[in-house]
């Protein structure tokens, strides 16, 4: 029993490898593509306000989905 230990023995895995960052491009609110977007998402000013990241003040928080 001299060469046997306790540890159990782990297989080869893969190497850790280094995470690729995305680059972050910066997007024109305002661009043709965009407005035309709002349009079809939007219903008034405050919400397209809110959907482009830009809440109305004083306006109600959502509420979550609830779940069943």
């Amino acid at each position: 029993m001299a060469g046997k230990s306790n540890k159990p023995k782990r297989g080869k895995g893969k190497s850790p490898q280094k995470k690729v960052k995305k680059v972050v491009k910066d997007v024109d609110i305002l661009s043709p593509d965009a407005m035309l977007n709002a349009n079809y998402i939007c219903h008034n000013v405050p919400a397209c306000l809110e959907f482009r990241g830009f809440p109305w003040p004083g306006s109600p928080k959502k509420k979550g989905k609830r779940r069943k």
